[in-house]
């Protein structure tokens, strides 16, 4: 089996130092854990100039598209890495696909307004990478057997560099609003309880989206949203039309390590307090809630039944059952879901049964779809699609693209969402889907 090339360098905790030199490069993307030391905080992956970019074409099938994905993986060639070394990545795939993919893959309505023009999906073949290791302290570029010694030599030159001038500026022309009034939102919510009440669902996340005009430089955007707002799935994509993806999701989608497969759904809210008594206090209402455990539950179940199409029987179980999270906004209520894959299935098939997660659309899912592609006035883009990478050997991990913000021609849009349920208020679910973007929208506020 061919095996990959390591080159060694100097250790950096933040991938900032590396990604600098090449964040305006074609197909640059950044992976970041954000969150060194943390459990889910180990490594960085970042990379550019990919052999090809496979984007969505007008009307394709989402199977045909993850069948394209399938086949560059193999164009690309397995591969191996030195015996001994742990290492997420040894060549492949990593990009994006929106929320919108889900229509590819389930038939959906069409009301929604697409105003952003956003690809439902764009992953590129990359021959290498920079990873870092926050556990071992390393940095080190991984070569794929296929890459030419010539690109080695200049990709090793580049690393050997100083790094280039600090970012420009970024700067909103006027503040982030929600695109939904109070009232606009509670007609939307009294409307997911009439079909709450009719028994078409038992829960559906709904959703606000924030924007205003920018200007500048998204990286600059991404570093002090970064320092704000350390999760461990951040990550940042430089798109060929000048756009750019700027993540910082605590969540997890799905993660596949030999055959092992893991889910971490969240789905439970609380705010943070600067007061630490107040703060303890939200953790313990949050942990102690029936409504946000039953919510959570729902969603464990979906999740099951979703791995239980690609897994093998007997394998799908819950390790984790409502853990409490903390992130410099927000608590969160956290479950585990694992299984492993079933003979003649792979990672791509797991997203292609499994996609969009869960934890953002509902349950049932695909009537939560429909419900929301009726209540939100606009296509979700980016938000709660996911950051993924796929390598050679069937290695991926994927996050859910929670608070992200989207930076495409000349504005900025993020956006804030929450389950409602059967007993749920209004006022609260508002206030929640603010909450979770709050330290976004103040950050790039205050730009």
């Amino acid at each position: 089996m061919p095996t990959c090339t390591l080159h060694p360098l100097p250790y950096q905790a933040d991938p900032a130092v590396w990604f600098a030199r090449l964040r305006q490069a074609p197909g640059a993307i950044l992976l970041d854990s954000a969150r060194p030391g943390a459990e889910r905080g180990r490594f960085d992956l970042l990379s550019a100039w990919p052999v090809e970019q496979l984007q969505t074409q007008a009307d394709e099938d989402g199977r045909a598209y993850l069948q394209r994905l399938r086949a560059s993986l193999s164009r690309l060639g397995r591969a191996e890495l030195p015996d001994g070394v742990e290492l997420p990545f040894a060549g492949g795939l990593i990009g994006y696909l929106s929320y919108d993919f889900g229509r590819r893959l389930e038939q959906l309505p069409n009301q929604a307004r697409d105003d952003l023009g956003l690809a439902d999906a764009q992953l590129g073949s990359y021959a290498w990478a920079l990873v870092s290791d926050h556990l071992l302290g390393t940095s080190q570029l991984v070569f794929h057997p296929s890459l030419a010694p010539g690109e080695q030599q200049r990709l090793i030159a580049l690393f050997s560099t100083a790094a280039e001038a600090a970012p420009g500026t970024f700067s909103l022309l006027a503040p982030m609003r929600g695109d939904l009034q109070p009232d606009d939102y509670r007609q939307a919510f009294d409307r997911v309880q009439q079909y709450i009440k009719a028994g078409d669902c038992y829960q559906i996340n709904l959703t606000q989206r924030f924007r205003a005009p920018c200007q500048g430089d998204p990286w600059a955007a991404y570093q002090a949203l970064r320092k704000a707002c350390p999760t461990p799935f951040s990550g940042y994509q430089q798109l060929a039309d000048g756009s750019a993806m700027l993540s910082f999701s605590p969540e997890r989608f799905v993660r596949v390590s030999q055959g092992e497969v893991e889910t971490r759904p969240i789905k439970g809210t609380r705010p943070r307090s600067s007061d630490p008594t107040e703060d303890a206090r939200n953790a313990a209402e949050l942990l102690a809630s029936s409504k946000d455990r039953s919510e959570n539950l729902m969603i464990v179940d979906l999740l099951r039944n979703d791995l239980g199409r690609t897994c093998e029987t007997g394998t799908v179980k819950v390790p984790e059952l409502f853990s409490l999270e903390s992130y410099p906004n927000v608590h969160h209520l956290v479950s585990s879901i694992t299984g492993r894959l079933a003979a003649g299935k792979d990672s791509l098939d797991l997203l292609g049964d499994s996609f969009p997660g869960g934890s953002i659309t509902g349950a049932p899912k695909i009537r939560a779809m429909q419900i929301i592609d009726e209540l939100e006035p606009t296509r979700r883009a980016l938000y709660c699609g996911s950051l993924l990478y796929i390598d050679v050997r069937g290695e991926m991990d994927s996050s859910i693209a929670i608070r992200s913000v989207l930076i495409k021609d000349g504005q900025a849009c993020c956006w804030g969402g929450g389950a409602v349920v059967a007993d749920s208020h209004w006022e609260a679910e508002y206030e929640e889907s603010i909450a979770k973007v709050r330290v976004l929208l103040q950050t790039l506020q205050r730009l």
